[in-house]
């Protein structure tokens, strides 16, 4: 995805993208301590950690994931950046980070306890169940009333922590989008331009598509939720800063 001419790096954007680089670095070289300790894991995972709502926007999966993001950082939060200032960026950017934070893991919660529920349902006590947590195995019996996609997603809800600054990107994008709205955006395979107030909006329908089916258009591995929650928490607030513009409310 690239944009027309949309200015220089603000100092902001520069010093979030440097700080997320230094991440990715101390994650290449200890990557078992940096994700225990800085990714998002199931709030009843024993490895979660009340800061890794915050640190887990500066973890990212493999250079394509950091390079990605921190390109939509740059093409995208500099104008917002510029326009609105130093504090009001940063007050944005985390809180559209934290949002999606809580939405990803809001509905992680619903799908875990839904199977766990199911569990108790069909006779397993507390202890069988976190024997399926721990040791990944179970009695095969019980696939004849839950499925075995469920059951693995149970597993995974509950290991396998979250990583990346999509989420601040997303609420990033739809500010950009509703602050710049004709702004002509091209897509690498498709040359064609297409205006922010259009292209924002078909990207986060994706997201939405894949969350609720579970089919994604996007890849595997990725927090389609996480998404949608920094996408709305970004719509939320650009359009209070927005309709409040001109007069003295102020929360940020």
């Amino acid at each position: 995805m690239r944009t027309m001419n949309m200015g220089r790096i603000t100092d902001t954007v520069k010093h979030l993208i440097i700080i997320n680089i230094l991440f990715f670095v101390a994650k290449l070289a200890m990557p078992e301590m940096m994700d225990r300790l800085f990714a998002l894991y199931y709030f009843e995972s024993p490895n979660f950690r009340f800061w890794q709502p915050v640190t887990h926007m500066f973890m990212h999966g493999d250079f394509g994931h950091i390079l990605f993001n921190m390109f939509g950082l740059y093409m995208f939060g500099s104008p917002l950046e510029a326009r609105w200032g130093r504090n009001k960026f940063l007050f944005f950017y985390f809180s559209a980070g934290l949002g999606a934070a809580l939405i990803h893991s809001a509905v992680n919660y619903y799908h875990f306890q839904s199977v766990y529920d199911a569990l108790t349902q069909i006779g397993m006590s507390a202890g069988d169940i976190q024997g399926i947590l721990t040791e990944g195995s179970f009695n095969t019996a019980i696939l004849e009333n839950i499925t075995q996609a469920k059951i693995q997603s149970f597993y995974e809800a509950y290991h396998i922590p979250a990583v990346g600054a999509s989420g601040a990107i997303y609420g990033v994008l739809v500010a950009f989008g509703m602050l710049f709205p004709n702004t002509p955006l091209m897509l690498i395979f498709l040359p064609v331009p297409i205006k922010a107030k259009y292209f924002i909006p078909a990207i986060i329908a994706l997201d939405l598509f894949s969350g609720v089916t579970g089919y994604s258009l996007m890849g595997q591995g990725i927090a389609h939720w996480a998404h949608i929650g920094g996408a709305l928490f970004g719509f939320i607030m650009a359009y209070y800063w927005k309709k409040n513009s001109f007069n003295n409310k102020r929360w940020y």
